[in-house]
């Protein structure tokens, strides 16, 4: 049986749930090098990013572009994701 699973990987996804999974993935000083903006290089938080990209469309598009493309970046270890290897168990 297949489940109808949005084809919008942002579907759901809150811009906070999104900027948390990038900080704990990157942390701010990686994601100043991905994307040049000083809320990620400027005494970085959560709360002045977000503050950022609600009035910045052209930066939020952005940080949503790394997220999506981070989601094609399956970890080598299946213990840092259970669902790294659930293409194997077909």
């Amino acid at each position: 049986m297949t489940s109808h699973a949005p084809k919008d990987p942002l579907h759901g996804i809150t811009l906070e749930a999104l900027v948390t999974a990038l900080h704990a993935r990157y942390g701010w000083e990686e994601l100043a090098k991905h994307i040049n903006i000083n809320c990620f290089k400027s005494d970085p938080s959560i709360k002045s990013s977000l503050k950022f990209l609600r009035r910045t469309p052209w930066a939020r598009k952005a940080v949503e572009e790394l997220y999506i493309a981070s989601l094609d970046d399956v970890p080598a270890d299946p213990v840092d994701s259970p669902w790294g290897n659930w293409q194997s168990k077909e």
